[in-house]
């Protein structure tokens, strides 16, 4: 396993990885950190999941998601990958979409043994993590400064191999882009959140603007996101 590999990136969006990955057609899937449901969305009506619980520890985007009225295979619910209220072996596949790093540090072990008890024998753990590199870091990290938690997750992913629970089946790096038409839908996404209490003073601001704004170009501000995903089996 590799935190990031600069020369292994390929340019492509994460639900057309997802498909060549997993089989989630038919299969019963957890989502630990759903946030706005999107990646939700595109797992039940795109790849077909027979059944999705998705968890959100935002009380504010749980409540929203509550409201979702379309998506009659997806039970939303409040709680933390720490803390899973499922039975042992209740799911086929667990995903986590650029979540594992916002699980606190002290607890990420814990969340990686639930995911072991709530797997079937055999199952899948799909995780997503941005890595600490590039143009749309560069602005990411002047919002909120990751590096330490990305790390950790890593860490702790590669601990619950080496403890046997589980075996590592692929490693992808992979680039999405980011294209966002002026300043305010990108604060929009990633500032003004609910999820957070940013607390950015006006100085503190403008250096993320003005970082935002070297990116520019006729289309709007366009920028490719670096993730690694490794997929996990579990191991009895």
């Amino acid at each position: 396993m590799q935190i990031n590999d600069p020369n292994a990136y390929h340019r492509c969006e994460e639900i057309d990885l997802i498909a060549e990955l997993v089989q989630v057609q038919g299969r019963r899937v957890l989502e630990l950190g759903c946030g706005a449901a999107h990646m939700t969305r595109a797992l039940a009506t795109c790849l077909d999941a027979s059944r999705i619980t998705a968890t959100e520890v935002d009380r504010v985007q749980h409540r929203r998601n509550l409201e979702i009225p379309d998506l009659p295979q997806v039970s939303f619910e409040y709680g933390g990958a720490e803390s899973i209220t499922a039975p042992d072996a209740s799911y086929d596949l667990v995903f986590m979409l650029k979540s594992l790093h916002h699980v606190p540090v002290p607890a990420m072990d814990q969340a990686l043994r639930e995911i072991h008890r709530v797997l079937v024998p055999g199952g899948l753990l799909y995780v997503s993590e941005p890595v600490y590199w590039g143009a749309f870091n560069e602005i990411m990290r002047l919002i909120e400064d990751e590096q330490r938690v990305r790390a950790a997750a890593f860490d702790a992913l590669r601990r619950a191999i080496d403890a046997g629970r589980f075996e590592l089946v692929d490693e992808v790096f992979f680039e999405s882009e980011g294209i966002y038409p002026d300043w305010r839908s990108f604060a929009a996404r990633f500032i003004d959140v609910t999820h957070s209490d940013r607390r950015l003073d006006e100085a503190r601001l403008a250096d993320i603007r003005a970082a935002f704004e070297r990116n520019r170009t006729p289309e709007g501000v366009r920028l490719w996101k670096p993730h690694r995903i490794d997929l996990l089996r579990r191991v009895d």
